[in-house]
């Protein structure tokens, strides 16, 4: 699955590329043309009983790919996944160890179909309803209510009228949206099992792998203890007074994460959290807005996914 839109690919890279790996396997190559594209091939190829979907894009494409072969749920005798970088984060494929160069990518599938190297790893699962959204969706490593909800759909709008997503771009984003969401009153209130509600929350951050993502070459570790081994993490806000937020900021900037602090509801290894709203509140789900909600539950399933590597 090829997305020709993605923000490191080239023409001439793709046929690089799709040579290399026809060399030693059969090929079928799909370029996606619209949104949902990747998705609806991969399950498609989950009913014609291919082997191996490579998803060849950034990380709306790994994400369209994993939710086109766990459409039906995760069940064994489902194809691999392989994934070779083309976008401008790849948070996935940067949490995986597999290099951002697509080229060193393509070689580094090659060996893991030459072996028969794999892994299998967690996939986190939202369930969102309210405000005239009522839908399912797979994410691999972040989910989110609130400031990063809010920073991914105003970046959307821009690329929309063809600004290109870059670290630039989203940093001057943050900020903007960071000044209107501290004057509106705190309105998420986080349930987790078997702990009482937490209530005036900001914003939550869920993760189904350490880095939460990257700004260029640094990895932002929100919760340094979560892995694609075990469940998922949470990072909470109950505060977004300036001090607070450019103490996390510093920290997280200059160090290899581990963040705390009173204002800070941080949990490493959850199955389960849900998130409600009185009012709507966006939702994004590894970087691509899903829309607004009221109710969100994120459930991390464990060995959902097999990725060559």
């Amino acid at each position: 699955m090829v997305n020709p839109q993605a923000t490191a690919t080239t023409p001439a890279g793709r046929d690089v590329l799709a040579h290399a790996l026809a060399s030693d396997v059969k090929l079928d190559i799909v370029e996606t043309d619209y949104r949902g594209h990747a998705a609806n091939a991969a399950a498609q190829a989950v009913v014609d009983g291919y082997d191996l979907v490579v998803a060849h894009g950034g990380d709306g494409t790994v994400n369209e790919v994993v939710n086109g072969v766990l459409r039906d749920g995760a069940q064994p005798g489902l194809p691999m996944i392989g994934v070779v970088p083309g976008g401008s984060a790849n948070v996935f494929a940067g949490a995986l160890g597999l290099p951002r160069d697509p080229v060193e990518a393509t070689y580094r599938l090659l060996q893991a179909i030459e072996h028969g190297t794999s892994r299998k790893v967690s996939v986190g699962h939202v369930a969102a309803t309210g405000a005239g959204l009522d839908h399912d969706r797979w994410f691999t490593f972040n989910a989110g209510v609130g400031w990063d909800a809010d920073v991914v759909a105003a970046v959307e709008h821009q690329r929309a009228r063809g600004r290109q997503a870059s670290p630039t771009l989203y940093a001057r984003t943050a900020l903007t949206s960071y000044f209107t969401q501290r004057r509106q009153p705190p309105t998420l209130t986080v349930h987790i099992p078997d702990e009482p509600p937490f209530d005036d929350v900001r914003l939550a951050f869920i993760s189904n792998t350490d880095p939460w993502t990257y700004l260029g070459d640094k990895a932002i570790r929100l919760n340094p203890s979560t892995s694609f081994d075990g469940g998922l993490g949470l990072f909470a806000l109950h505060g977004m007074g300036l001090p607070t937020v450019l103490r996390y900021v510093a920290h997280l900037l200059a160090t290899d994460g581990n963040p705390k602090g009173g204002n800070l509801l941080r949990r490493d290894d959850v199955e389960f959290v849900r998130v409600t709203s009185p009012e709507p509140v966006n939702l994004q789900v590894d970087g691509d807005l899903l829309g607004a909600c009221t109710e969100v539950e994120f459930t991390g399933v464990p060995g959902a996914l097999t990725v060559a590597v």
